[in-house]
C-alpha cells in the first residue's frame, strides 16, 4: 500500500480563538485532525489584545497572531500587500505548500490566497457564510470573492445550498467545489438531564446576538411565549450589538426572573448552558450550516429553527421543527415543541447524541479535506500571465484594478527576495508532529 501524503497546511482567517464561533471552532478541530493524521499544521489570524506573537494549542498547533490593525466586527484592516512580507516568512520558514484559508468575510485569509498564489502555492478556500445578491454590501463581497477566487486551486463549502450561493456569486466551475459538512466533538457534547430545571422548560439560545442571527425576531418571541406558557424560561448566551434590544424586551414585560441573560459564553463552557435546556431556538436569518444546532442535538434538545439557507440539510425532521424566519411562524414551532415535552414525549437524548455522532465526526470531515488536498497538490502550476487573464477574464473594470494589485504585489516580492533571499531564511525545525520531513520550500 502507497505511503500516505503528508501536507504542510498554513490555515488563514480573521476568526480564530480566543473568539468563539462556527469558524473558529472548525479551524481549531480539522487542524487537530489532520495533526492526529501526520500532517503539519499551522494557523495564521490577526493579535487579539495582549495576544501577539506564536502560541502553541493543543497537540503543539502553532498560531501565528499577527500585529495587524482591525477595523468592522475585528476583521483585519484592508492592506492587500502590506501583509505579504508576514506571510513571505511564515510560508517559507514553516515549509508551507498549501493555504487554506476560511470565510469570505476575512480579509487575511483572501490576502493570503493572493501572497501564496504569487509565490506559487497551492490554495484552499472554505466558504462558511451565505451572501444575498441584491443589497450593497453584498455585491461589493461577491465581487471581491469572485477575484480572489478566480484562481484558486478548489473550494470547500459547508452544505449543498452554501456550494449553489458560492458558485453563483464567484463564477465558480462546480467541479471544483466540494461539500464538506462541519462536526462536532461529540465527546464533549453529552447529554445530562439531571442539568435540567424541575417542572420547567428551558429554551436556550446560544448566538451572537446581532441583526443577521434574528435577535429582533427573538425579541418579539419571548413575549409571546412567556404569556402562554407559564413554565418556559429562556436561556440565553452571547453577547453583541442587539443584547439591548433584549434586556429592553425583559425590562418592558417583566420577565427578569424568566429570562437570562449569559453574556459571552466560553466555547469550553458551552455544553454546560446547552445540557440545561430542553428546546434549543435558532433564529438566524441567514445560515451556510449552523454548528450550533448539531451541538445542541448532541446534547439531546429538540431543536427549533428558521428554515433558511442550508439548515434543512442538518438534522433529520424527528429532530428539528422548521418554520419561516417570521414571529407567528417561530412562534406556533415553539409551541409545538413546548406541548410535545408537556405530554410527556420528550425526545430520547442519548439516542438523539448517538445518531448526531455518528453523522458528524471530525475524523471523517479530516479524511474528506485530506482528499481535496490531495487533489490539489496535482494541480499544474498557473503562470502569472495565466494569472492576469483570469482576473480580467469577463471582468473588464475590475479584473483590471485587481491584476494592477497583483502586479504590485509580484514586484513586491521580487524586491523582498533580493533585498532577503529565501536561503537565509531559517526554516522551523518540525516540533511535536508526526511529520518528520520538511516538504519542498517555496521558491520565492
Amino acid at each position: 500500500m502507497a505511503e500516505k501524503e503528508r501536507h504542510t497546511i498554513c490555515m488563514v482567517s480573521d476568526f480564530f480563538y480566543p473568539n468563539v464561533g462556527g469558524v473558529e471552532s472548525h479551524i481549531y478541530q480539522l487542524s487537530q485532525c489532520l495533526i492526529e493524521q501526520g500532517h503539519k499544521v499551522v494557523v495564521v489570524t490577526h493579535a487579539y489584545g495582549n495576544r501577539t506573537g506564536i502560541r502553541y494549542l493543543t497537540n503543539y498547533l502553532k498560531v501565528y497572531y499577527l500585529p495587524v490593525a482591525t477595523f468592522y466586527n475585528g476583521v483585519a484592516l484592508p492592506t492587500c500587500i502590506t501583509t505579504l512580507p508576514l506571510f513571505r516568512d511564515i510560508f517559507v520558514r514553516e515549509s508551507i505548500t498549501i493555504v487554506h484559508a476560511h470565510s469570505a468575510f476575512s480579509v487575511l485569509g483572501q490576502e493570503a490566497i493572493m501572497h501564496s498564489q504569487t509565490m506559487g502555492l497551492q490554495t484552499v478556500f472554505t466558504d462558511h457564510s451565505l451572501f444575498g445578491f441584491a443589497d450593497a454590501s453584498s455585491i461589493i463581497t461577491n465581487k471581491l470573492l469572485e477575484l480572489s477566487l478566480a484562481n484558486v486551486n478548489h473550494v470547500i463549502c459547508v452544505s449543498n445550498t452554501s456550494k449553489e450561493n458560492t458558485v453563483l456569486r464567484a463564477g465558480l466551475q462546480p467541479s471544483i467545489v466540494s461539500v464538506i459538512p462541519n462536526a462536532v466533538d461529540s465527546s464533549q457534547f453529552v447529554p445530562n438531564p439531571s442539568a435540567r430545571a424541575l417542572g420547567r422548560i428551558t429554551v436556550v439560545v446560544m448566538s451572537r446576538l446581532v441583526y443577521r442571527k434574528g435577535m429582533n425576531l427573538l425579541a418579539a418571541i419571548i413575549p409571546a411565549i412567556c404569556t402562554d406558557h407559564d413554565n418556559v424560561d429562556f436561556l440565553i448566551g452571547g453577547d453583541g450589538p442587539k443584547r439591548i434590544l433584549l434586556e429592553e424586551v425583559r425590562e418592558k414585560h417583566q420577565l427578569h426572573g424568566r429570562v437570562k441573560l449569559l453574556g459571552p459564553v466560553d466555547h469550553a463552557d458551552v455544553p454546560n448552558v446547552l445540557v440545561q435546556g430542553d428546546i434549543f431556538l435558532n433564529t438566524s436569518l441567514t445560515e451556510a450550516f449552523c454548528i450550533a444546532i448539531v451541538e445542541a442535538a448532541s446534547c439531546g434538545l429538540l431543536v427549533v429553527s428558521t428554515r433558511v439557507g442550508g439548515v434543512p440539510e442538518v438534522l433529520p425532521d424527528d429532530m428539528i421543527r422548521l418554520a419561516e424566519p417570521r414571529v407567528k411562524s417561530m412562534v406556533d414551532g415553539l409551541h409545538s415543541a413546548i406541548e410535545l415535552i408537556n405530554l410527556g414525549k420528550r425526545p430520547d437524548p442519548d439516542d438523539y447524541h448517538r445518531r448526531v455522532a455518528a453523522m458528524y465526526q471530525w475524523k471523517d470531515i479530516a479524511a474528506r479535506t485530506e482528499t481535496v488536498y490531495d487533489i490539489v497538490t496535482r494541480d499544474r502550476e498557473l503562470t502569472f500571465v495565466d494569472r492576469l487573464q483570469r482576473y480580467c477574464r469577463g471582468r473588464p473594470v475590475g479584473g483590471i484594478i485587481y491584476s494592477c494589485i497583483v502586479i504590485i504585489d509580484f514586484l513586491l516580492l521580487c524586491l523582498l527576495t533580493f533585498l532577503r533571499p529565501t536561503e537565509n531564511i531559517d526554516l522551523v525545525p518540525t516540533f511535536g508532529n508526526r511529520l518528520q520531513d520538511t516538504t519542498n520550500k517555496p521558491t520565492h
